[in-house]
């Protein structure tokens, strides 16, 4: 299955909302974001969309408690809301409601909510992992930050501009559909095999 672009316009909103999609695991630095935010001097709402899973017999279980504790130390409550896993369908309109897609990962093999939310028209800020690295043009379609929460924070802020974010959302959109989406792919697929 393909990449689905979204072409419905995005409205301006007072507040700015912010929007994280994955599995709730440790290796997605989850708190680096909630520090980040805690920083942002504007009207923001976090949402966090996605379930805890634990990945392995190693693996600390406990991580959604201990962000909704951080959520209550950084007084987040109101700015915060955690979700829990959502369908595919589901999704889609988190991220059309969305102005921006965060993702702090440490490591990602390909991190299928980038593209997703690129699909959607969302400028990204994430660190540079899987297919990010690929997508975010720094400055055109979102920006690659460090895993420092300041830095991850200005980048947030400099977004703030609606003007902006709909032109790095139209530029993150196109450059989906060029690169993802499924005919494009398939040709792809197609022009490899008649190589063999």
């Amino acid at each position: 299955m393909g990449i689905e672009v979204d072409n419905t316009e995005k409205v301006a909103n007072d507040t700015l909302q912010l929007l994280f999609v994955g599995r709730i695991a440790r290796v997605r630095r989850i708190e680096l974001l909630l520090q980040a935010v805690e920083k942002l001097t504007f009207p923001f709402h976090l949402t966090i969309a996605g379930g805890e899973e634990k990945t392995s017999s190693v693996t600390r279980s406990g991580y959604l408690k201990e962000l909704k504790e951080l959520t209550q130390k950084l007084n987040l409550n109101s700015k915060v809301s955690f979700t829990g896993r959502k369908t595919q369908e589901e999704l889609k309109e988190y991220y059309r409601m969305a102005d921006i897609f965060v993702y702090p990962s440490k490591y990602e093999n390909f991190g299928q909510p980038l593209i997703e939310a690129g699909a959607h028209g969302l400028p990204i800020v994430a660190t540079p992992v899987g297919v990010a690295r690929d997508i975010i043009i720094d400055g055109e379609t979102g920006y690659l930050t460090s895993d420092d929460p300041k830095a991850m924070s200005d980048r947030i802020h400099s977004l703030q501009d609606n003007k902006l974010r709909q032109q790095m959302g139209t530029q993150i959109k196109n450059l989906i559909r060029k690169n993802f989406n499924w005919e494009n792919i398939m040709d792809q697929y197609l022009s490899l095999y008649n190589t063999f």
